[in-house]
């Protein structure tokens, strides 16, 4: 069996004093490893296929076959480390708050516990008296999930 440790030590020595890092590494039973990797100002698919070269020439098909996969995360990928969040600064999201509630917002901060949200409100009623919520929130990563940069095409 691969050694997810001895391959995750590799890809992170190789990335070291990068703008790159490692967001995630998936070893199949089949041996497809898959290494997933970000960047302060994106991914250059050149890099991507620098570290599977690297990797390539450190692990031993011999001893062991396998597949490897080197990919950037993807803009369909969810935000995972707080290094992501911070890099997505001024970019609208969307994403799961606890109770399954849906919020939209701009991400206005990050840090290594929790981000900062400017929400989109609905605009209310004429008539609506009900206090307005609080636009700004600061929300702790553990109680998002499948947080996401939305992506737009205006111009």
């Amino acid at each position: 069996m691969l050694d997810k440790n001895r391959i995750t030590a590799i890809v992170e020595e190789f990335l070291q004093g990068s703008p790159l890092f490692l967001v995630e590494l998936r070893i199949s039973r089949s041996n497809h490893i898959g290494v997933f990797i970000d960047g302060d100002q994106g991914v250059p698919i050149s890099s991507c296929v620098e570290l599977s070269r690297h990797l390539e020439s450190q692990l031993d098909r011999e001893i062991e076959d396998f597949e490897l996969e080197v990919s950037s995360t993807g803009i369909d990928k969810p935000l995972v480390l707080p290094r992501q969040f911070r890099k997505n600064v001024g970019r609208e999201v969307a994403f799961i708050l606890e109770g399954d509630k849906k919020v939209k917002g701009k991400l206005l901060s990050a840090s290594e516990t929790s981000f900062t949200i400017e929400k989109q409100l609905p605009k209310k009623k004429k008539n609506d008296t009900t206090p307005s919520e609080e636009p700004v929130q600061q929300i702790p990563y553990t109680q998002a999930t499948d947080v996401k940069v939305q992506i737009s095409f205006k111009g």
